[in-house]
């Protein structure tokens, strides 16, 4: 299934709408960083790697727009500690050991 995810910078979340029912990973955004605060996927989308897929997009991005990460979600950090390719956007004096 091609799930496509989008920035919604006017709602401070990335989110995915199918079926009619949207997920999405909440977000803040300062200057040069991102904190990425809960991730949600309805229980009608659940199982399909929705949420897998929109953390990968959320990261990419925030590589792309050379932000600093600070991951308070516990399905980012749990991805974090599972992908520590992207461990480098985690910001210094944050969160380490993700």
């Amino acid at each position: 299934m091609d799930i496509e995810v989008k920035d919604n910078p006017a709602q401070s979340r990335f989110e995915t709408t199918i079926d009619g029912h949207t997920a999405m990973i909440e977000y803040k955004l300062q200057p040069g960083v991102i904190t990425v605060l809960h991730t949600e996927v309805p229980k009608e989308l659940e199982g399909r790697g929705i949420a897998g897929t929109m953390t990968k997009f959320a990261l990419e991005h925030i590589r792309a727009k050379g932000l600093a990460l600070i991951p308070l979600c516990p399905y980012m950090r749990a991805y974090l500690k599972k992908h520590p390719e992207y461990n480098d956007l985690v910001r210094d004096g944050t969160v380490k050991n993700v």
